[in-house]
């Protein structure tokens, strides 16, 4: 007999809705580094920089700024670290060449072929399917707790129907934030 105290149906409940939850942030996160024609400090504040022997985020060691809807500003906090901004920006999958001027670097955003808004509109599809996976994985794993409730005569036949239920509207819930944000982004992907 183990000490420590049971789960109950509300505890698997609340665990994957945080899951789910924490899995449509990280989607939301990863579509702001998708750039769309329009200049956001989100397309870099994620680049690591090579920073005094440590990889740090560039929203840490600078100011970035968008002056307007085509470029990209970034001011370091200290001006030593310019050319490893630039070196980490020329490395990083931003496709945009750095140009410095000693004591800044501007990012020109050139506008988007429609190719290629046509693959980032794909690319934006591939990365909902993959987080809508991650949910459907967190409701799985969530039911097999309450299978097992159900098998250790923790919650009755009922309870265990009515807690999957609940699981599922809360899968439901989840992939529908991220249906929407699909469509936002394809939406402002797509925009000349």
């Amino acid at each position: 007999m183990t000490t420590e105290p049971e789960r109950t149906a509300e505890d698997i409940y609340l665990e994957a809705s945080e899951k789910m939850e924490k899995a449509v942030d990280v989607f939301e996160r990863q579509l702001r580094a998708i750039r769309t024609g329009r200049a956001s400090p989100a397309l870099v504040d994620h680049i690591r920089v090579e920073y005094y022997g440590a990889m740090t985020p560039l929203g840490q060691i600078a100011n970035i700024a968008t002056p307007d809807p085509q470029l990209i500003v970034i001011r370091p906090f200290d001006p030593s670290a310019l050319k490893a901004i630039e070196r980490a920006i020329l490395q990083s999958d931003v496709g945009i060449t750095p140009q410095s001027d000693g004591k800044l670097i501007r990012l020109a955003i050139p506008p988007l072929s429609e190719e290629r808004r046509k693959q980032l509109a794909a690319q934006v599809r591939h990365m909902a399917e993959q987080a809508k996976v991650a949910v459907r994985n967190v409701r799985r794993e969530a039911n097999r707790g309450i299978e097992t409730l159900e098998e250790e005569s923790v919650i009755s036949e009922d309870e265990a129907f009515r807690a999957k239920e609940d699981i599922q509207d809360l899968t439901k819930e989840s992939e529908a934030k991220i249906d929407e944000l699909v469509k936002r982004k394809s939406e402002e992907i797509m925009k000349f």
